[in-house]
């Protein structure tokens, strides 16, 4: 008598991404990022973008909805020195992809906007 075999599965590759369960954003996962971003605002490695960065983000933080927070948490991905350069040189910022945030930050601060 022969054994059965059992029909397997071809093995899964790490090739694919994981489906994308898409769901409602939720306040909480937004304080989560909040909290983080507010993190990495106030962590920037120079004490003048610790300042600068930072304070602006815990004021306001609070009031920016999920598209903002995203393209704000894009902002803080940028190296420090090309941040310093923007936000302390106000002609840096004239034509650059975040001059809208860092018009804010210099305007926050009382600083003159390109």
């Amino acid at each position: 008598m022969e054994a059965e075999r059992v029909k397997r599965s071809p093995r899964k590759t790490h090739k694919d991404p994981p489906p994308v369960m898409e769901h409602p954003i939720s306040a909480d996962d937004l304080d989560v990022r909040r909290r983080r971003a507010l993190w990495r605002a106030t962590h920037r490695g120079t004490k003048e973008l610790d300042i600068l960065i930072g304070t602006y983000a815990n004021a306001r933080l609070g009031s920016m909805d999920a598209a903002e927070l995203t393209r704000f948490e894009d902002f803080l991905t940028q190296q420090e020195t090309e941040l310093q350069g923007l936000l302390l040189s106000p002609d840096a910022a004239y034509d650059v992809p975040f001059a809208d945030i860092v018009n804010a930050v210099r305007a926050f601060h009382g600083m003159p906007s390109a």
